[in-house]
């Protein structure tokens, strides 16, 4: 993972950060012995998530890795293997 940037984008650390409000808000509200706030605060964590979907798809996400044409792996393959030698 650490030659790539995954999670290390504005869609990522804003899904994240209102799903930890959200976390947070749901937490003091079960302590209080609030179940509205408490579901209000579990609302705010699929909130996040549907933001950081939005702006993923905004184009502030990681982009897809793109994969080769399997018959291209597979010339490259059949290239790249050296009889053995007797």
């Amino acid at each position: 993972m650490a030659g790539t940037s995954h999670g290390h984008t504005p869609a990522a650390w804003t899904g994240v950060i209102i799903a930890f409000i959200g976390f947070c808000v749901s937490g003091a509200f079960m302590v209080l012995a609030n179940p509205l706030g408490f579901w209000a605060g579990l609302v705010v964590v699929a909130l996040g998530g549907v933001v950081g979907m939005a702006m993923k798809a905004a184009g502030m996400g990681a982009p897809k890795a793109t994969h080769n044409d399997l018959a291209e792996v597979i010339a490259a393959n059949a290239a790249a293997k050296v009889p053995a030698k007797v």
